[in-house]
């Protein structure tokens, strides 16, 4: 279990102290605390078990921010055992530090990989742009899109970002436009395409990349139009009702997937995907491959036909 805990899993933190100082107790060899450690061990995971059995839309939301969570890199670096070939810049004005993408193999399997980037501290976050693409970050990844195709190799994108830059000069750039091209372009994109929302997916920050054969979100993710704090300073002038917000926003993955909005759960670790990094990494990795043998097996007309009729569909409207 990671050291740090959230506001709903302080019921584990006086279980984790008590277990740590029987630890200290056992390692001085005074006592015999054997039991202890093992009734303690089996209180900690009942209660991890049962916190994380009815999570409500604003903690999962809580859960993919946890700053102890693995962001796109670490999936990138743990699925391609390190065979990952990063690559840089838009051709047009420069490399966006919140988007990354490159050539990896996947048990020998050789994949487009593309995601956005959060820091793991105050530097890098900052360095990253907290995860935020700037117009040239979606040129970027349709570049890397576009060279897939060229060299006819499959699609991953791990999408995480609070939503794409809203500044001034990304707008005087063409955000809107950036992202509008890439929606368009990868509808059309003739390799297989798998989306995967491994923490937040925001606004059309996440739609920029999120357009695939399939779209899959990690269990305790969000994917929305708006995050919940500005959903309620909108509604209700405060952040007060951010809870509430989350819950009207269906913005979990089980609200998603009954609406047939992504293609499926992709299930975490007891605790969330920063319990268990290895075993999260392992299970995505198998998700990914197991969807790119059915994919690559269907004709690539057949599959711009069944990707543009799926996103067709999402949504009532009337003529």
């Amino acid at each position: 279990m990671s050291g740090t805990l959230l506001d709903f899993e302080k019921p584990l933190e006086e279980l984790q102290d008590q277990l740590v100082k029987a630890k200290q107790i056992a390692e001085k060899g005074k006592v015999n605390v054997d039991n202890v450690i093992k009734d303690l061990e089996i209180k900690i995971e009942r209660t991890r078990k049962d916190l994380y059995s009815k999570l409500t839309p604003w903690q999962r939301v809580q859960l993919s921010r946890h700053p102890d969570r693995p962001y796109s890199l670490d999936y990138i670096q743990a699925i391609t055992g390190g065979d990952f070939l990063e690559l840089f810049g838009d051709r047009q004005v420069k490399d966006d530090k919140a988007m990354i993408g490159g050539f990896g193999s996947i048990d020998g399997q050789t994949v487009m990989l593309v995601g956005q980037q959060k820091g793991n501290n105050t530097k890098m976050r900052q360095y990253r742009n907290f995860g935020m693409p700037n117009p040239e970050g979606y040129r970027k990844a349709l570049r890397l899109f576009k060279l897939a195709e060229k060299f006819n190799k499959p699609i991953v994108t791990l999408i995480d970002t609070p939503g794409a830059y809203p500044g001034l000069e990304a707008e005087e750039r063409g955000q809107g436009e950036a992202i509008a091209r890439n929606l368009y372009e990868m509808s059309i994109l003739k390799v297989p395409v798998i989306c995967i929302i491994i923490g937040e997916g925001a606004s059309g920050g996440a739609l920029g990349i999120g357009i695939g054969d399939r779209v899959f979100m990690l269990e305790n993710t969000w994917y929305s139009v708006i995050s919940p704090e500005s959903c309620s300073s909108i509604l209700w002038r405060t952040w007060e009702n951010k809870e509430k917000a989350a819950e009207a926003l269906k913005l979990t993955a089980t609200d998603m997937n009954a609406l047939h909005l992504v293609d499926g759960i992709i299930p975490e670790p007891v605790g969330g995907a920063h319990s268990n990094p290895a075993e999260m990494f392992t299970t995505v990795k198998a998700e990914i491959l197991k969807h790119l043998t059915i994919l690559k097996g269907v004709n690539p007309e057949e599959r711009i036909r069944k990707r543009i009729e799926k996103f067709c569909s999402m949504g009532v409207y009337n003529e």
